[in-house]
């Protein structure tokens, strides 16, 4: 199945996705949001009068009409800068857009016999319990082996879903080294809701983290812009308030203090890429073994070579950053029932809890 050359995919940016895309800087930003063109055309002159469905079909490799409409549908297809539904017939000198939420890449969406862990699943959505080491999305780097080519395979017989339809699906994402819950919508009104819950911010979601350092205080919040980093496009960095970025609040819990880490909770109250590993590197405290915040290394405790051999350990026991999407909220879409998920801690960070009580316990009966 074709991605289309990218008339899809609008998923609500959440903690962070690994999807190396083309970092480079949007078209424009609309909503709070950022937009990249994928093609542009102006309508020659001597053009006579065309819907823009039929119009695009004939210039788009590859692509077909619905598919096309349902971009339209999405309003990822523009005029002179505008949305336009799919019956709009072109004019001579019109500027046709087609915009997505995200660089251009060239991908398939290949179907996959993927073991997916299904915590619920009815005629609208589905919640699944991702684990650590799956690519949310197709990207660069990340072809195959990613959560939406499994569910490709999970769906092959059902005609009603499309993977490569941008009204289903993913309503929100996680990074490729974070596990834990996702909703995907099934129907294009449960995308519709979802993705609305998701965006004024109604949806329940807590984290549990492993970070560095003891936590002094019992809770807090974090209040801080993120954005790229102008330095390194991959990271994200948290920029003064009012100043670069997107507005981004964390709320976080001590679970437990651990000698030289704790374990947190955290709530958050918007969804940033990366957030929950930039916040807590603004306040100090980065993710155990985030490596690209900087956990992976040593940042607290002694010098000691038995102590450097225990945190190699805990690095092995856990080789990744500890971060875990606990539980997930919503209202059902079609019900109206509240729906509340929650999951257990993978094998992985909670061995590795466990390791760091039985260290704590022993340095207190010294």
């Amino acid at each position: 199945m074709a991605l289309d050359d990218e008339l899809l995919d609008e998923a609500l940016e959440t903690e962070g996705h690994e999807i190396q895309y083309d970092y480079s800087e949007p078209d424009f930003t609309e909503d709070g949001r950022d937009y990249w063109e994928h093609y542009h055309y102006v309508v020659e002159p001597g053009q006579v009068l065309l819907r823009i469905d039929k119009y695009l079909v004939e210039r788009i490799k590859g692509t077909s009409r619905n598919r096309v409409q349902n971009a339209a549908e999405a309003q990822c297809i523009r005029v002179n800068g505008r949305p336009v539904k799919s019956n709009y017939r072109v004019h001579p000198g019109d500027e046709i857009s087609v915009v997505m939420d995200r660089p251009r890449y060239e991908c398939e969406i290949v179907a996959q016999d993927i073991p997916l862990n299904i915590v619920y699943e009815d005629a609208s959505l589905m919640v699944v319990n991702k684990p650590a080491g799956m690519v949310v999305h197709p990207g660069h780097g990340n072809f195959d082996g990613t959560l939406v080519n499994a569910l490709a395979w999970h769906f092959k017989d059902n005609p009603d879903y499309d993977v490569t339809d941008p009204r289903l699906g993913l309503v929100h994402r996680i990074d490729k080294d974070t596990s834990g819950l996702l909703v995907i919508a099934k129907t294009p009104n449960a995308k519709t809701s979802l993705g609305a819950q998701f965006f004024k911010k109604t949806t329940k979601r807590q984290y549990i983290a492993v970070v560095w350092g003891e936590m002094k205080e019992e809770d807090g919040t974090v209040t801080g812009n993120i954005g790229r980093d102008p330095r390194d496009r991959v990271l994200m960095k948290v920029f003064p308030d009012g100043d670069q970025g997107k507005h981004a609040v964390t709320h976080w819990h001590t679970v437990e203090n651990l000698a030289h880490v704790a374990v947190v909770r955290c709530q958050l109250e918007t969804g940033r890429t990366h957030q929950i590993r930039v916040h807590m590197k603004h306040i100090g405290h980065p993710l155990f073994n985030d490596a690209r915040y900087g956990g992976d290394q040593i940042l607290r405790g002694n010098r000691s070579s038995s102590y450097a051999q225990f945190i190699h350990n805990c690095f092995e026991l856990c080789p990744r950053q500890a971060l875990h999407a606990k539980t997930l909220g919503f209202v059902h879409p079609e019900t109206g029932q509240q729906m509340d998920f929650d999951s257990e801690l993978p094998a992985d960070m909670a061995a590795l809890i466990t390791k760091w009580e039985d260290y704590a316990r022993n340095l207190s009966n010294k």
